[in-house]
């Protein structure tokens, strides 16, 4: 008979204590060995998601605007330039799209690259698929990563599938096929010389797919930048991305959205960084304050959980619609290049940038960048080189969260990043006035290299550093 005590069975109660113990022992040996339960949930968690490529954890990457760039406007012409970019410490090239433009509905006299007639073809007027490869092959040589700009929404009036697959297409009332809706207002976008595509058609979504297919493994691209992805309904991506990544388990994801979900979710490694463009904008303009920033930040770091934000001053959309970074940002534009390469997230060169590009560039248009003898390219290269060598930069989980300090001043942000015995320290002038920082977090004190005048310095309690109107220090402890 089983004895009972204090209304439990008494077995079952010497089983419990007794799991009980060697819980504790364990726990015990692990705090001995310095293993604290916080160390071993750390220890656990993986260093980077499916969507993250190892090769892409100190990486930046620079969008090449194929028309504009040379007076060829080719991918010959182009590939001279390889070299120089090499040197300069570009790792990934994003190509604007390189298929066959649509003649009708077309805007001005070349038309737009987003409206396609053929997503298998190459634009003649950029090379031959042959040309292609060749550039593909050169920059692979000289270790560099290609991404292909892909329209997933949406076709020129001109696709075939227009003939082949009418169905492809969102028709209206009549049967008509329309233009891109904005689905949040419901109204048009006004990119009238596009069709858009209907996604409840599981025959679109298999041939796209297929098609995106091509490129990686006939081809050999290593990924794609995504047209306004967050307008492709979210399940295409999670049928079709996981297909991508068995064909190339190293593919690299670009999304042209700023929605949690795509990077949460293990979809795509990187987002745009609207939020953050704007921001630097404002703060350019003088309608935000330093103290503005952490506001942002602790709003992106709660929505986005994983992979990497993008981070720029100027891209093709931008620089087109809305002005050069010189335009918008005014005599800020090196504190906010500095701020975009060093806060967090992969940065951005935009083709031109590194010449100081201080025109907008027609869109439908022939409109050849004046390259000049390139008097911001040491600049970029210095941030460049910095990002490849000091792991507190590097993208995502594998650098150092970026922390303010206090520096004395209100128009003053400062902030240091940490990775594995690496540190880099920022200061921002933020405003068009001189300023006075003082140092005395002792979390940042130590010995130094400044990489832009490459003088080393010793940053010491109480140090003071006299900052111009939109002066910038980066330090760099390797």
């Amino acid at each position: 008979m089983e004895t009972q005590y204090g209304g439990h069975n008494y077995n079952s109660m010497k089983q419990k204590l007794l799991l009980l113990v060697i819980l504790l022992s364990i726990i015990a040996a692990c705090n001995k060995s310095g293993d604290t339960q916080d160390q071993m949930v750390k220890q656990a968690t993986p260093s980077r998601t499916a969507a993250t490529p190892d090769w892409a954890k100190n990486n930046n990457i620079y969008e090449v605007n194929i028309r504009q760039y040379t007076p060829e406007g080719m991918f010959n012409a182009f590939a001279k330039h390889l070299p120089r970019l090499k040197a300069m410490g570009v790792d990934i090239l994003w190509l604007m799209p390189i298929h066959p433009i649509s003649d009708t509905k077309k805007k001005g006299s070349l038309g737009s690259y987003y409206a396609v007639s053929d997503f298998r073809a190459v634009n003649p007027k950029f090379g031959t698929l042959d040309d292609f490869k060749a550039l593909l092959k050169q920059a692979h040589d000289l270790d560099m990563k290609l991404i292909l700009d892909w329209v997933p929404n949406h076709t020129g009036w001109d696709h075939v599938w227009l003939k082949q697959y009418p169905d492809y297409y969102t028709k209206d009332s009549t049967g008509k096929v329309v233009d891109p809706i904005d689905s949040r207002t419901g109204e048009t976008f006004g990119w009238t010389d596009v069709a858009d595509l209907n996604y409840n058609n599981p025959d679109l979504r298999k041939t796209m797919t297929e098609d995106m297919l091509y490129w990686l493994t006939d081809v050999g691209i290593d990924g794609y930048r995504c047209d306004v992805a967050h307008e492709v309904p979210d399940d295409f991506w999670q049928e079709a991305i996981p297909k991508l990544r068995q064909a190339k388990p190293d593919i690299f994801m670009l999304a042209e959205a700023e929605y949690a979900p795509h990077r949460n979710e293990d979809l795509f490694a990187m987002s745009y960084a609207w939020a953050f463009l704007e921001l630097m904008n404002k703060l350019a303009k003088g309608e935000k304050r330093a103290a503005d920033i952490n506001t942002w930040y602790k709003a992106d770091s709660i929505k986005f959980q994983k992979g990497y934000q993008m981070s720029f001053i100027t891209n093709h959309d931008k620089n087109s619609w809305e002005g050069s970074e010189y335009e918008r940002m005014g005599d800020a534009v090196d504190a906010m290049a500095v701020f975009a390469f060093t806060f967090q997230g992969m940065p951005l060169i935009y083709s031109g940038q590194e010449s100081a590009l201080n025109k907008r560039l027609k869109f439908f248009e022939k409109d050849t960048i004046a390259w000049g003898n390139y008097p911001k390219q040491d600049f970029y290269k210095s941030l460049l080189d910095l990002k490849h060598r000091n792991q507190a930069l590097w993208n995502g989980v594998d650098g150092g969260k970026p922390n303010r300090i206090q520096a004395g001043s209100s128009d003053v942000y400062a902030f240091y990043r940490e990775k594995n015995g690496d540190k880099v320290v920022v200061l921002l002038n933020t405003s068009a006035t001189p300023q006075t920082a003082t140092l005395n977090d002792p979390k940042v004190l130590g010995d130094y290299i400044n990489i832009f005048d490459k003088n080393t310095t010793t940053v010491n309690k109480g140090m003071t550093l006299q900052l111009q109107p939109w002066g910038y220090v980066v330090l760099s402890n390797k």
